[in-house]
């Protein structure tokens, strides 16, 4: 009964929730690292870091019919390989992956913040961390209404950037575009994955959600189409109103669009985009802090972090201990190079989870929801030649 009292959750909620995720993941602060790669065909950048991590998204929804528990990839590795140590290494995987992202998106947000006030960036890094990490630790309750709220403001900060650069007059690298180069292309999609990264915790609300088997793989699909399109259109309106050289070296270029496309002041931007990196930032915290927690319980020598502080009821020091690698990451190192590690590390998640899911279909072929073998065989191929550029992109 309180399984069927907690199913409440419906496409509607759960796709706003997905793309409020992915957006809040780092697109406010990704497309100029993305144009620097692939010039004016960072559009078609995003396009592929889309197709890249649909099959994968399809792997993991039929995981979560197949294993709806918490601690998500972990299990889906020990379990579909048989390697119990293999699925603790994914979740410590895990963990390195959200507090990087964190840190990349931390690092954009005090940009932004920084652009429209007078604080120092190093002390903006600084107590915008430490700030998220004391609201990790009390506790934050969040409905899916609130975070479909939040969505609708990234959103419609990506909608105005659209609009202002689409209307104004293109420069003059726009209008003279250059032979498609594949190795920029390729190497701006892996950059451009990163923006991607959230798909995979739809999942983790399988059972919460009502009929998951025919929800879930259509709320992941609906948030891939919807954030791909969203990209696709943001970069080219970036590149049409932007030279190339000056978008790639911003740290917050949707503000640099509307100021070169609008004229005057992009603070009211500036502040959409912290808003979305916050909840970016505190959603990785979070989810990383808890998968901690949860190997904690699995995994003897990471017993210590499988502790909950009597009061606030949170894992304090899994949380500390992210929130540790959090703020430093966002200080010494740029949002690429940030990009780049959280892409390499669940792109190797990608292709264990998909390995995983064809040895669990050879040995047991049915499952509420099933995808033919052939996704995440192709998912598997998808993400290891895009984790062969990551380490090409590196060298």
């Amino acid at each position: 009964m309180v399984d069927e009292l907690k199913r409440r959750i419906g496409l509607g909620l759960l796709t706003a929730y997905g793309v409020g995720v992915m957006v809040g993941a780092g697109i406010y602060v990704l497309v100029g690292a993305v144009a620097a790669e692939a010039g004016l065909w960072a559009p078609l950048s995003f396009v592929i870091a889309g197709l890249i991590a649909a099959p994968t998204a399809l792997s993991y929804a039929e995981f979560s019919t197949r294993l709806p528990e918490a601690a998500g990839e972990a299990i889906y590795v020990a379990k579909g390989l048989g390697v119990r140590w293999l699925g603790a290494v994914v979740g410590l995987g895990i963990v390195a992956a959200g507090a990087v992202s964190a840190a990349a998106v931390l690092r954009g947000g005090a940009g932004y913040l920084t652009a429209v006030t007078d604080l120092p960036f190093d002390w903006t890094v600084a107590g915008l961390g430490l700030f998220l990490v004391a609201v990790a630790i009390v506790g934050v309750l969040e409905s899916l209404a609130l975070a479909a709220l939040f969505t609708v403001v990234e959103v419609a900060g990506l909608g105005l950037v659209i609009f202002a650069g689409a209307t104004a007059a293109p420069v003059a690298d726009f209008s003279m575009p250059p032979e498609i180069v594949w190795s920029g292309v390729t190497a701006g999609a892996v950059l451009a994955f990163f923006a991607f990264i959230g798909f995979e915790d739809i999942v983790n609300m399988a059972e919460e959600v009502a009929r998951p088997e025919q929800v879930l793989p259509r709320a992941i699909l609906l948030s891939l189409l919807i954030t791909s399109l969203l990209y696709a259109l943001v970069s080219f309106a970036a590149v049409r109103s932007v030279p190339l050289e000056r978008l790639g070296e911003s740290e917050q270029p949707l503000a640099l669009v509307w100021q070169a496309a609008r004229g005057g002041d992009a603070a009211f931007l500036s502040l959409i985009a912290v808003v979305a990196a916050l909840n970016g930032v505190l959603a990785q915290i979070v989810m990383a802090s808890r998968v901690l927690f949860g190997l904690g319980k699995r995994t003897a020598v990471l017993s210590v972090f499988h502790h909950a502080h009597p009061r606030f009821g949170t894992p304090v020091l899994a949380t500390l201990l992210v929130g540790a690698l959090v703020i430093p990451g966002a200080l010494l190192l740029p949002v690429s190079d940030l990009a780049e590690v959280t892409s390499a590390i669940l792109l190797g998640v990608f292709v264990l989870v998909n390995a995983a899911l064809i040895a669990m279909k050879r040995r047991s072929p049915e499952a509420p929801f099933r995808v033919p073998v052939v996704v995440p065989a192709f998912g598997l191929v998808a993400s290891l030649a895009a984790l062969a550029v990551t380490f090409g992109v590196g060298t």
